[in-house]
């Protein structure tokens, strides 16, 4: 099987998730963006694929809640 790869990353005062290129959804949040990545991770874990899911942390002046 193959390597599926996810990665939370910021989309202007939101959140995505890009995969194979796209970036799909926008979350208010950092962790629903991760609950969204880890859902689709597990599909993909199932199918036998390898996978990888990034997260950046919080940066300076980044709040507690993750916006």
């Amino acid at each position: 099987m193959g390597l599926a790869q996810y990665a939370v990353v910021p989309i202007r005062d939101q959140w995505g998730v890009l995969h194979d290129g796209n970036v799909n959804g926008e979350y208010a949040t950092k962790e629903s963006a991760f609950e969204s990545a880890a859902a689709a991770a597990s599909l993909a874990i199932r199918q036998g694929h390898e996978v990888h899911l990034s997260v950046p942390g919080r940066e300076l002046g980044e709040s507690a809640l993750g916006t």
